[in-house]
C-alpha cells in the first residue's frame, strides 16, 4: 500500500497489500486506487473503486487521488460498457455509517453498470441476488480490456 494508513481488521486493506490480484477479484492497481469487483455485487459488472489508504470521505483525498479517481472511474465505464453493453450506470459511494457504508472508514466508490428491468430491488426486497454471470467469470471478461483502457491512466 501507498497510502499513509492501514488497519490490519479492514478488507480493503488486505486487498491492497494482497499479492494474487485474481483471488481478491483485483481488476487493475493504479497509484491511488484498485479496482475490483464487488462480492456482493448488486448486478452483474458491479466494480469498486478502492483508496490505497484508510480514510472515510473525499474531502480527505489529495488533488492527485481525486484526479486519479475520475479517470479511473471513466476507463471502468468504458471497459463495462464493452464488455456488458449496460443501458445506464450508477456511481456513487456511502460517507458514514449512517449514510449506509458497510465499511465506512475506507473510502471506496461503486459502479454499477445497469439495465431497463435489471433486478436491482431482488436484494431488498425478495433478499436474494440474481447473477447470470459468476465473478470469475465477469473478472475474466472484464479485467483484460479495463487494463488495456487504462494502460495509460
Amino acid at each position: 500500500m501507498t497510502g499513509a494508513t492501514s488497519e490490519s481488521g479492514c478488507v480493503f486493506c488486505r486487498a491492497h497489500a494482497a499479492t494474487d490480484d485474481a483471488a481478491e477479484n483485483i481488476l487493475f492497481r493504479g497509484r491511488h486506487w484498485l479496482v475490483m469487483l464487488n462480492r456482493y455485487p448488486y448486478n452483474n459488472g458491479h466494480l469498486l473503486l478502492v483508496l490505497d489508504r484508510h480514510t472515510p470521505l473525499l474531502s480527505d483525498c489529495t488533488p492527485a487521488e481525486l484526479q486519479e479517481m475520475s479517470m479511473l472511474l471513466a476507463g471502468m465505464e468504458r471497459a463495462l460498457t464493452e464488455c456488458l453493453q449496460p443501458q445506464g450506470f450508477n456511481c456513487g459511494y456511502n460517507g458514514g455509517a449512517s449514510a449506509g457504508a458497510g465499511i465506512p472508514a475506507h473510502l471506496h466508490v461503486h459502479l454499477l453498470p445497469r439495465w431497463a428491468g435489471d433486478t436491482n430491488f431482488m436484494t431488498t426486497v425478495g433478499r436474494t441476488r440474481v447473477m447470470p454471470q459468476t465473478l470469475a467469470e465477469v473478472q475474466e471478461m472484464v479485467a483484460p480490456v479495463l487494463r488495456r483502457i487504462l494502460a495509460s491512466v
